[in-house]
């Protein structure tokens, strides 16, 4: 369970007179060395990892173990200190000349609310006069929040709604619209966009920083494009490490769990996670950290068995009554079962005479596939690591260089759900910072390693052993003798299928598990070319490599305007993409070559992808500081589109210092991810296409195609008119009779997507420092919503010419019997033609009621408004209207002991999602934590565990079944310092 900040401020900084001897003297080249010792003004004990700054610089030091520090400086006298400490309010103290003398005591004493952020307005800021809602947690409170890890501890954030694909896959949202490839919501750590470019999710908890080197995560629901880019219209998390400058030394990390404790379809299972940091700075001069993280356990697994196609929609078999349980269903869809779904492996079994039925039914029917558990692996882990060094150039300019790299399992969902294996994520950042700017280039590379795709895989499965073409054969002659034979319409079509998945490879034998490991390691998802008794030529594969490459600056010019504070900055972002044949192609290349390898084995050219933007933004304040006006406007630029305006204005307004009003409009615009934009995916024999317009050329899927919508309707109608008829009407006859129900799509190429966002809050801390109440409430606007719309071209006979939309054979080549001979089906990235609203508020409260005992809780509500007429593709709302979050803790219960319990709830809601729709349950969960510090051995011992009931339940359709996670961890902090 997450805490914020502020509910764990308890301490304040004081002045207080007589401390340690401290001297403050000149040596050569003019620097100036700042020494001194800082203690517990109750212990009398000194006081390790103290920042202390110069204020207006980037020179900065921290205490060692015996609470001395020493600060060489050039800066001329007077200058002001800055001393800090998590936990403690932060004071300055003003050095006027070698004689100065400094005595510093810490205090003890309860304070909430006093947190600085930057992440809503780029600029260091008091929480309290932020423009625009913004969350956070720093050390302290991410130690003792009663959550497995610092990113657990973001699912309790006020307004944040978690998606937990994996262990090591976790993406948090806000204000609607999720998904768990979330394009809306970005993630940054020190400044790196954590996107995964063609994987197109981002893996802020796969490859960020470690449970050590975590300073300190920003969260700010809502949009922030206007000052961060196409990439933050939902919201984003900034994640600050550790400065090695700042917190040096030895520290460790171990934590054992266990997970898998009952009901989850897993047995009780291991989890262990190893942390190693070390950081060393040299005359305050040079500074280099390191960090290595291991991670290793058993995943959760998903397992829902609940059916997503009854048998009273059109797309099963509504004219059999009899079919209607699940288990009756030959048309079942289950959520975590996979060949079982309306694309390729929907037959429909034609020509079957039932007693007291006639001659000429028609029975949809689906290939039996394979349950995700079985075909995804069990054991995930994690492996990061990170490195940086640290140059002072001088008091006003700090050059880093840092190399991240991460390697990951797990299974997360794009459009299909995907076995991550070997994943390897790494980046190098070079960054010039100074006291009011900053210029950063980083170059971040992916590449997916062993994964897989599991749709092509249990496609591929089924198909190397019958076409669906035998299969259906097979299906419908040993029905027909089953009912022949007296049997009842259910059993036979039971006997059917077992007939038909004769010799199909059955999971756990040694025959299936050969043909997963051939399958695998081919790079081709095209399985319309397997062939039973043949090798296998259709793989499952997940071979994508990319690069990122960006730059940006920041130049804070507010010392040089005297009237106003002014920001500005720029940035600049080149995708690279390395074809693969089955997600991304060479576009100049020949249609029917770009999936062929040329002769080195490559797919062609690389494709770029790029996107430019500036900002600026004017801050002014008024009648004493209690009015502050915020004013920016950022000018975003991608090749494929026209250049874009992202304006925002904003207002916070103090009354007695304490009562902080808050109101902000701004509009954004969000680019197509590069996936949305340039993706050539040929799944299951669905081909999933990004929305620019030139990958149309040739295949005409924006304005000669039917939707998938009405040709489950059209077939419907079909079927009946058949029947009805008593086989005397043709099922080409009966199409032709019903095509007026054939709804032709007209799509145009993919637009940005475009919100309108406003914002009012208040913000307060009440009760002498006690009590932090802050309420947000929001009205959102988008219009051109980017989703995916599923689509049919027509053909002739073997896809040998398209057909007009509208014709006759048009609409004979519609019907579901001729699926695979005559449709060329599409899964099309494009603009809804809807504006959708949304809509919502959040409270949080923070009462530090008696003594050091708080109580911190949180409710949320989210909502969007009905449309009249329905949108070519569903928009995925996805969002429960009501969640909540309760914690009740003392930090210190008794000395050196604390303890947290939390309870989150959230009511049940509609998802909707190329993969799977339906409803998740509402669920309820407890956490808790006990913390117990061991100062002489600098040592924390956390005991927890999170949904401590065990009360299994799911975050999404189609995701795994989480329960409870008990554990234990030692946390060794600040070891070999002076």
């Amino acid at each position: 369970m997450k805490l914020h900040i502020h509910k764990f401020l308890y301490l304040i900084i004081l002045p207080v007179a007589a401390l340690f001897h401290q001297k403050t003297y000149a040596q050569g080249n003019n620097f100036i060395v700042i020494s001194g010792k800082i203690i517990d003004e109750g212990t009398k004990e000194p006081l390790p990892g103290v920042n202390v700054l110069i204020k207006g610089t980037v020179n900065g030091i921290s205490t060692g173990s015996d609470g001395e520090f020493n600060l060489k400086t050039k800066a001329k006298f007077p200058f002001t200190l800055v001393v800090s400490s998590v936990g403690f309010q932060t004071q300055e103290f003003e050095v006027k000349g070698t004689d100065s003398r400094i005595n510093i005591a810490m205090v003890t004493q309860t304070q909430l609310g006093q947190e600085v952020v930057i992440t809503a307005s780029r600029v260091e800021e008091s929480i309290l006069k932020s423009p625009v809602a913004i969350e956070k947690l720093d050390i302290r409170a991410i130690r003792e929040s009663p959550a497995p890890s610092f990113y657990d501890a973001l699912e309790n954030v006020k307004g944040v709604q978690m998606i937990t694909s994996s262990l090591t896959f976790k993406v948090p949202n806000t204000r609607g619209f999720n998904i768990p490839n979330n394009f809306r919501f970005m993630q940054l750590v020190d400044g790196v966009d954590m996107q995964a470019a063609t994987l197109g999710v981002p893996l802020g908890n796969a490859i960020g920083p470690t449970e050590l080197d975590i300073a300190s995560v920003e969260i700010t629901p809502g949009a922030a494009s206007a000052l961060y880019g196409m990439n933050a219209i939902n919201g984003m998390a900034n994640l600050i490490t550790k400065s090695p400058f700042l917190y040096q030394g030895l520290s460790f990390y171990q934590k054992t769990g266990v997970n898998h404790i009952g009901g989850t379809g897993r047995d009780l299972s291991n989890l262990t996670e190893t942390s190693i940091r070390y950081a060393k700075a040299f005359n305050n001069k040079f500074a280099f950290k390191i960090n290595l993280s291991y991670l290793r356990g058993t995943d959760w697994v998903s397992d829902t068995r609940t059916n997503q196609n009854p048998n009273n929609l059109v797309t099963a078999n509504p004219a059999y009554p009899e079919l209607n349980a699940d288990a009756d269903n030959p048309a079942y869809d289950a959520w975590n079962k996979y060949g079982d779904d309306s694309g390729s492996n929907a037959v429909t079994i034609s020509g079957l005479t039932i007693p007291g039925k006639g001659s000429a039914n028609s029975i949809i029917t689906r290939r039996t596939g394979y349950w995700e558990k079985d075909v995804v692996s069990p054991n995930i882990d994690n492996l990061k690591f990170d490195a940086a060094l640290h140059y002072r150039l001088n008091d006003n300019a700090e050059l880093s260089y840092s190399y991240r790299i991460g390697k990951m399992d797990g299974v997360f969902q794009r459009g299909n759900k995907i076995q991550l294996d070997n994943v390897i994520v790494q980046n190098h950042k070079l960054e010039l910072k100074g006291d009011n700017y900053f210029i950063r280039t980083y170059m971040s590379s992916e590449s997916t390693g062993d994964s897989y795709n599991i749709k092509p895989l249990v496609d591929n499965l089924d198909l190397t052993n019958k076409s669906n073409s035998v299969w259906g054969a097979d299906f419908k002659t040993a029905a027909q003798n089953a009912l022949n034979n007296g049997s009842s319409l259910a059993d036979a079509l039971r006997l059917g299928r077992i007939a038909a998945d004769a010799g199909r490879a059955e999971p756990g034998t040694a025959q299936f598990n050969e043909l997963k490991k051939t399958i695998i390691g081919i790079n081709n998802w095209d399985h319309a070319k397997n062939v039973a008794g043949a090798p296998v030529t259709g793989g499952a594969w997940l071979k994508q490599e990319s690069r990122t490459y960006h730059a940006d600056a920041q130049w804070n010019l507010s010392k040089y305007t005297k009237v106003l504070d002014l920001l500005i900055g720029a940035d600049a972002r080149i995708y690279e993409v390395i074809p693969d044949g089955n997600n991304f192609v060479d576009f100049k290349r020949p249609l029917a070559d770009r999936n062929k390898p040329l002769a080195d084995g490559s797919f062609g050219d690389n494709v770029y992808y790029k996107k430019f933007g500036a900002f600026s933004q004017v801050t002014k304040t008024f009648f004493d500081e209690k009015l502050k006006l915020f004013g920016s406007i950022r000018v975003d630029y991608n090749p494929e589109f026209e250049a874009k305006i992202n304006p925002r204005v904003a207002a916070v307004y103090t009354i007695a210092k304490r009562h902080n009003f808050r109101a902000s409009f701004q509009n954004g615009y969000r680019f197509p991810a590069l996936f949305e934009a340039v993706s050539f995916v040929n799944n299951g024999n669905i081909r999933r296409v990004g929305g620019l317009s030139y990958i149309n050329d040739g295949l005409n899927y924006l304005d000669n195609s039917y939707t998938l919508s009405s040709i489950n309707v059209f077939n419907a109608k079909v079927n009946a008119d058949v029947k009805a008829s008593g086989g005397t009407l043709t099922e080409n006859q009966a199409a032709i009779n019903n095509k007026a129900l054939l709804e032709i799509t007209s799509l145009s190429a993919t637009r940005p997507e475009r919100i309108n966002s406003f914002e009012v809050g208040y913000k307060s801390i009440l009760l002498d420092n006690k009590l932090v109440v802050d309420i947000d409430a929001y009205v959102n606007q988008y219009d051109g919503f980017l989703g995916q719309v599923e689509v049919a071209v027509p053909y002739a006979a073997g896809l040998t010419s398209q057909l007009t939309v509208g014709s006759d054979d048009a609409a004979i080549a519609a019907l579901a019997s001729k699926r695979n001979a005559q449709q060329t089906r599409y899964r099309v990235y494009t603009n809804a033609k809807n504006k959708y609203n949304n809509y919502g508020s959040s409270l949080g409260i923070t009462y530090n009621f008696f003594e050091k005992y708080t109580v911190v809780g949180n409710v949320s509500f989210n909502d969007i408004t009905k449309n009249k007429q329905a949108d070519v593709f569903v928009t995925g709302f996805n969002t429960p209207k009501w969640s909540t979050n309760i914690s009740f803790g003392n930090r210190e219960i008794l000395k050196n002991l604390g303890f947290n319990i939390a309870w989150k709830w959230q009511e049940e809601f509609l998802w909707e999602s190329p993969l799977v729709n339906g409803t998740v349950p509402a669920f309820n969960t407890f956490d808790a934590q006990v913390t117990y510090r061991v100062p002489q051995s600098k040592a924390t011992l956390k005991v927890g565990g999170t949904n401590i009931f065990n009360k299994n339940y799911v975050q999404y359709a189609g995701g795994p079944t989480l329960g409870a996670l008990y554990y234990a961890a030692v946390t060794l902090d600040g070891l070999l310092t002076k």
